[in-house]
């Protein structure tokens, strides 16, 4: 029998607090398949990417990106033909490297051949046909099969067997190029020669062939790079292993430590990550000092522009500055927050030390990661092959190339049977050459779609394995939460039973939340890529839409995150569909909206902190062996292009294997913090309704709720304070308007009462007269010889005496208005007077 919870409370907005129910025991057994129709979307999509990897490995060919092609799309230097000795790529007149076709259609107009080494001294093909020895040298780097005997040299030329002169060249790329040098002056120079002959009689200046040069690099930049990375992984490959097992084994040893000293290893690691980047920040202030003086140094950054050496950035000190000032910011940054934070920081190493507890006894949840990892690997190397086989899947094309105006220029020829068409007798100088790989078949016209379909499976597939591990997990930490006995009531195999539960029941709501993550995802990678092209653009307006929209994205997909992770939770306790997870997850969360940045947050602070730890000890590690300044391994460090590349490489990687560690926490901590979020809801500690929490679980709880009500007493105590201080304010400016009215208005009443009191103060003094003329002439009053009748004075009607017995309202000495008496106390002497005058007329009645 269910009974309502005693406090659904103000939170009814977010759903009404689960009730409590003696059945329930933990992740539900009895469940059925949820969100079938997303599953069988995600099979059909998976079929439809094998089907895409069997194509494109059916069409590409990788030789393409890895070797130089020559003019027949031959491959220089593979292995296993005929051109295996011949690595390098010559041209015949590198000077037409300088034209616009370059940009056009990225390949110089002029035949290429693969050669064994590049020419390494100046000589014109007239010079040579004087001398066999010379002769025999030029022939070298003329078309393979050319028999040079008794021809002439404009034969020779014309029929476009040999180039004109040799040019003394450096091997750059796999390609010959020519050897230039910079004398005081700017003058610039091949060998020592600033201007040279061309075969033809012509002059050329050595600033030529330097136009030339950067036309033909702006060709084979991109390849070259990619070329330098692929050469340096190759040579690298075994020491990146070593580094990423190294930093898989110092994680899993901070994991095991953290199961039994969870308290020490959390402030170890927070000293730990600010002595590494205090480490950092001495090292590049090092680096910066010892740049002082040293020539070129003080060129900036923007004055160097890009380069695809990357290592020539850390010539310049510019760039140690701003080393020096990110990472400043970053350790003030984590400073200021572990000032700010060390209450919280205290709960959440003891939610933490609670979390180990869970993990020691699911012990299996630490091998998982590597479940996620392989998956993880084989996701991403699926889609890198099926990205160069697509790539890579194009045709030769041969296009018309030409130096001077012809109308067939850049039109599509086959070598075969190019010298039969009319071609070549309307451009006499053009040639059928190898301009790009590509094709005008159904297949080569929906490549970029299947590019396209290639990078969206792999978010979908990606973000399905990082779900399945999230689900899995949960079910597991789950399980323990809900045992009341523990570990007694801890089912056998916990993970392995998730593991079977998510994969038999929700691999459809398991690809629906990572379906929604993965089209928000794809988005951003649009934007990204228009940002790349409206970078040159000047439209202000479109920048700013552009970054507005990146901006929104990006919050959108951390909020997805958060909601998909805690909605597999609740899949992985109760079962049910996706978006009925999410709704239940989203509404418990926000019924308990403190606890969560108390708690849920802070944590995850410091679990990042572990991985930047684990990140900044392997990498600094890896910087200075893979850079040669380990003196004990210098000669085992291999010989690299790019040193950053297996460095950035190690350290990606690394936090890769530290975030799959540290997940297994992370997904602890917030299936805990959801599941005591329940238990407080459906229980209350009584022996009837006995929480599944452990002690220890509800001392944090009560900490939190200590910080909760301390928090909220302050904002009460802060608000009641800001009323009172309204309260105050109304009154004192109540008070103020009437008191002014009153002033006005008291002189007005003070002057009616003194009108008033003369007005009747005025019969008074005439009765006084009256008196005193009788006492002074007695022979006039005329009232002694009078009956007693006709005594107007004593004998007159109580109704007619205007004095004794007057009505209480007509008396204008005891019956005034008590403002007229007030008026009255304000003049002693005429109240007194008026009252002697009263008692003397008193006396002379009979």
């Amino acid at each position: 029998m269910e009974t309502e919870e005693k406090n659904p409370g103000p939170d009814s907005k977010y759903g009404d607090a689960r009730k409590f129910d003696p059945t329930f025991k933990g992740p539900i057994h009895n469940r059925g398949c949820t969100d079938v129709l997303c599953c069988i979307l995600f099979v059909v999509a998976i079929i439809g990417y094998f089907a895409v990897g069997i194509l494109a490995w059916s069409q590409g060919d990788p030789r393409k990106v890895i070797y130089p092609t020559d003019s027949t799309g031959q491959f220089c230097g593979q292995a296993g033909t005929p051109l295996e000795k011949k690595p390098f790529l010559f041209y015949f007149n590198i000077l037409k490297c300088a034209s616009p076709l370059v940009l056009l259609e990225f390949q110089c107009p002029t035949t290429q051949l693969c050669v064994e080494s590049c020419p390494t001294k100046y000589t014109t093909l007239m010079k040579a046909s004087k001398n066999k020895g010379d002769l025999d040298y030029y022939a070298r780097f003329c078309k393979e099969g050319a028999n040079l005997t008794g021809m002439s040299v404009p034969q020779i030329l014309r029929d476009g067997l040999c180039p004109s002169v040799l040019v003394s060249s450096k091997p750059f790329g796999r390609r010959c190029l020519p050897a230039l040098s910079t004398l005081k002056g700017g003058v610039v120079v091949v060998g020592n020669q600033t201007t040279f002959d061309d075969g033809r009689g012509t002059m050329v200046n050595a600033t030529d062939f330097l136009d030339a040069s950067k036309k033909s690099n702006m060709v084979v930049e991109a390849r070259q790079v990619a070329m330098k990375i692929f050469e340096d992984y190759t040579v690298s490959w075994y020491w990146i292993l070593i580094g990423l097992v190294i930093a898989m084994v110092v994680s899993l040893i901070f994991i095991i430590l953290l199961r039994y000293l969870a308290g020490i290893m959390i402030w170890v690691m927070i000293i730990m990550v600010i002595l590494v980047i205090g480490y950092g920040i001495f090292h590049c202030a090092m680096e910066y000092r010892s740049l002082s003086g040293e020539p070129g140094a003080d060129v900036t950054i923007r004055d160097l522009g890009l380069q695809t050496d990357f290592s020539v950035y850390l010539q310049i000190r510019q760039t140690w500055l701003a080393f020096i000032i990110i990472l400043s910011i970053v350790e003030v940054i984590i400073i200021l927050l572990l000032i700010f934070l060390r209450k919280r920081i205290l709960i959440a190493i003891a939610l933490i030390k609670e979390a180990s507890r869970a993990v020691g006894h699911v012990m299996s949840s630490l091998f998982y990661p590597l479940l996620t990892f392989a998956l993880l690997a084989l996701v991403i190397a699926y889609w890198a092959i099926t990205a160069v086989f697509l790539s890579t899947s194009n045709t030769q094309v041969y296009k018309v190339f030409n130096s001077s105006e012809c109308e067939y220029s850049r039109d599509t020829c086959d070598p075969k049977t190019f010298n039969t068409t009319n071609v070549t007798a309307q451009c006499p100088d053009a040639e059928c050459l190898f301009a790009f790989y590509g094709g005008e078949t159904r297949y080569h016209q929906y490549l970029i779609v299947l590019q396209f379909y290639n990078v969206f499976l792999f978010f979908w597939c990606a973000n399905f394995v990082t779900a399945l591990g999230q689900v899995t997990l949960a079910g597991a930490f789950a399980s323990y939460y809900w045992a009341f006995k523990k570990p007694d009531d801890i089912p056998a195999s916990p993970v392995f039973s998730s593991l079977g539960r998510a994969l038999r029941y929700h691999t459809g709501s398991l690809a629906f939340g990572s379906l929604i993550l993965s089209l928000v995802q794809v988005i951003r990678v649009l934007l990204e890529y228009l940002d790349q092209k409206l970078k040159a653009a000047q439209n202000g307006c479109a920048k700013f839409l552009l970054s507005c929209l990146k901006c929104c994205f990006w919050c959108l997909e951390k909020f997805i995150k958060f909601l998909n992770r805690n909605a597999y939770i609740m899949v992985a306790i109760y079962g049910k569909s996706f978006c009925t997870s999410a709704k239940d997850a989203f509404f418990l969360l926000m019924r308990n909206i403190v606890r969560v940045a108390v708690l849920d947050k802070v944590t995850d602070f410091l679990l990042f902190l572990g991985k930047l730890l684990i990140v900044g000890i392997v990498g600094i590690f890896s910087f200075f062996f893979f850079s040669g300044r380990i003196k004990a391994v210098e000669q085992a460090a291999p010989s690299l292009n790019y040193y950053w590349v297996p460095i950035l490489t190690v350290v990606v990687g690394s936090y890769l294997i530290a975030h799959g560690f540290f997940s297994v926490y992370a997904m602890c901590v917030d299936t805990l913090f959801l599941c005591f979020c329940e238990d407080l809801e459906r229980n209350d500690g009584t022996p009837e309704r006995p929480y599944f929490m452990s002690l220890e679980l509800h001392e944090i709880l009560s900490k939190t709720k200590m910080a909760e009500e301390e928090e909220r007493d302050v904002t009460e105590q802060r608000d009641a304070q800001e009323s009172e201080q309204r309260q105050l304010d109304e009154i004192r400016l109540e008070e103020e308007v009437p008191l002014k009215e009153q002033d006005e208005a008291i002189p007005l009443k003070h002057q009616d009462v003194l009108k008033t009191g003369n007005e009747e103060n005025q019969p008074l003094k005439e009765a006084e007269v009256e008196v005193e003329k009788e006492e002074k002439e007695p022979g006039m009053n005329g009232l002694e010889g009078k009956e007693p009748g006709m005594n107007g004075l004593e004998d007159m009607e109580p109704g007619m005496n205007g004095l004794e017995d007057k009505e209480p309202g007509m008396n204008g000495l005891e019956d005034k208005e008590p403002v007229k008496e007030m008026e009255s106390k304000d003049k002693p002497e005429e109240k007194d007077n008026l009252k002697a005058e009263k008692e003397e007329m008193e006396e002379k009645k009979p």
